[in-house]
């Protein structure tokens, strides 16, 4: 019986070293994993910045260009141009 009860407690002290263990793998897991949300959400905003300065060199591009996309783009500059009026109308409104 105390042979058995001894046996029980050494698998018991095992268990808790190998329980702080896990824990500790955990925590530095934890860790690495916020890093790389972090990471992740750092360049998801460097790309929709160069996406946006892409469509800016578009446009520019686009205007300056003799093509018949310099005549869409100003088309659709100026439809946006309006649609912005119409909307600071209606807010003064």
């Amino acid at each position: 019986m105390q042979n058995e009860l001894y046996i029980l407690q050494e698998q018991q002290a095992e268990l808790m070293r190998r329980y702080a263990a896990l824990r500790a793998e955990n925590a530095i897991l934890h860790q690495a994993n916020e890093h790389q949300r972090e990471e992740l959400l750092r360049t998801h905003e460097e790309l929709a910045n160069l996406q946006r300065e892409y469509k800016q060199i578009q446009t520019a591009l686009a205007l300056v260009s003799d093509s018949p996309q310099r005549a869409l783009a100003k088309r659709k500059l100026t439809e946006l141009i309006h649609l912005v009026d119409k909307a600071l109308q209606n807010i003064v409104e």
